[in-house]
């Protein structure tokens, strides 16, 4: 088979498995288990624990002992057994422990994948930069596939999106198996466990400039997941105002728009890089954020529906600016010696301890317009409105950063 198609193949089933429970299962937890909103978020929560643990502890293991194809199957197998088992649970403290386990396993295949497909690029002659992307942006189609799959099927409140990820990651597991070998690299210089778990990034600290945009990537970080967790919910909830509004029946294909914005607005990126500069980027996306929420505070799926499509287009520009550039502008100011694990500790800081934070405080706050059952939606929504807006207002008072436009003419290149 075509060494292209069997990785586009292997990154499509990579975020199929991810698709197919992510924005789905918070509804599910929350209108047929009656969760809490901290017990939901606490079980969304435990993929910031694990970013912040287990890829760089697999990354080590791939380094050092065992083929990364290898370690690949192994993490999705022993993940797909894991979702089988929580299909079956219905106790918020044992579903918690299971998806714990389970994000051990998955967070570091999101980076194993990557790795695979460079070095069998590589090894076959591929131009990484040039063949990579087009490659990669399958996975995308993968996670949207999957949400559309579970949608159409009526398995949005059901554990039968668990059985379709365990299914999914069974079978990708076992396809890792089969790749061509991606063996550690013998190197004559030993790196210190220090070094391999990226902790020299950390001499970054030392910079003003590195703290308050590390801070920040951790306090915007609280904010990229909670939509994750609680729209399908939310969505849900208008099941009685609108029950047949394409919104409450098909609440996982109107948020796969946001997805489908990704993709759009990732292009976008050189453009706006080049005409505002790194720090004009960054704002644009903390503000996005305000729009995301503030629309879906005030839309519905009825007569506001228009409000819920247009917070779902925004998600694009929400989500990718601040990552893409974000680490652009880590690749820019690391040393070429500790850009890999700069980009690592930004990571860090947005999907592991930002991501953590903000299930955390997002579930206290939902649980705390939440009477009687019943979610007051719309102060929960201006409430993380409000929260990114303060950052918007803050962030270019103490970030002090000018464009250049020669720089991120570079910074794009690369």
């Amino acid at each position: 088979m075509n060494i292209r198609l069997r990785l586009i193949i292997m990154n499509f089933m990579e975020f199929f498995v991810w698709g197919s429970w992510l924005i789905s299962l918070g509804g599910y937890m929350f209108n047929v288990l009656h969760f809490k909103g901290q017990e939901v978020s606490d079980i969304y929560g435990t993929m910031g624990v694990a970013s912040i643990f287990t890829p760089a502890l697999f990354g080590i293991v791939a380094d050092r002992w065992l083929n990364a194809e290898r370690v690949l199957g192994l993490c999705h197998i022993i993940g797909a057994l894991l979702l089988f088992w929580a299909s079956k649970v219905t106790d918020p403290q044992m579903l918690y422990y299971i998806m714990l386990l389970n994000s051990f396993m998955f967070m570091p295949t999101i980076g194993l994948n990557n790795t695979v497909s460079f070095i069998v690029l590589g090894k076959s002659g591929f131009n990484i930069v040039k063949d990579f992307p087009p490659i990669r942006v399958w996975g995308t189609i993968g996670f949207i596939a999957a949400m559309w799959m579970v949608d159409l099927c009526g398995f949005n409140l059901s554990p039968m999106q668990l059985y379709i990820s365990a299914g999914s990651g069974l079978l990708l597991g076992v396809y890792a198996f089969t790749m061509p070998g991606c063996p550690p690299v013998k190197s004559a210089v030993k790196r210190s466990l220090a070094s391999s778990l990226g902790l020299d990034a950390l001499v970054l600290f030392q910079r003003n400039k590195m703290v308050i945009f590390f801070l920040f990537a951790m306090l915007l970080g609280a904010a990229l997941q909670i939509t994750n967790t609680f729209g399908s919910a939310f969505l849900g909830d208008f099941a009685n105002t609108y029950p047949d509004a394409f919104g409450v029946k098909h609440s996982n294909i109107l948020i796969s728009i946001s997805q489908i914005s990704e993709t759009l607005f990732i292009l976008a990126i050189p453009f706006f890089l080049r005409r505002f500069g790194i720090k004009q980027v960054m704002l644009m996306s903390i503000f996005a954020w305000v729009f995301r929420f503030g629309l879906f505070a005030i839309g519905n799926p009825g007569s506001g529906l228009w409000l819920l499509i247009l917070s779902m287009i925004i998600y694009g520009m929400a989500f990718d600016f601040f990552n893409i550039s974000g680490a652009l502008f880590v690749e820019k100011e690391a040393d070429i010696k500790i850009r890999a694990s700069a980009q690592g500790l930004f990571m860090l800081m947005t999907n592991g301890f930002g991501a953590w934070v903000g299930n955390k405080i997002s579930g206290r706050v939902v649980d705390y317009f939440t009477v009687d059952g019943v979610k007051d939606w719309q102060s929960i929504w201006f409430s993380f409105a409000g929260y990114a807006l303060l950052l918007g207002i803050v962030f270019p008072l103490v970030f002090r950063y000018k464009h250049v436009p020669s720089d991120e003419k570079v910074a794009v290149s690369h």
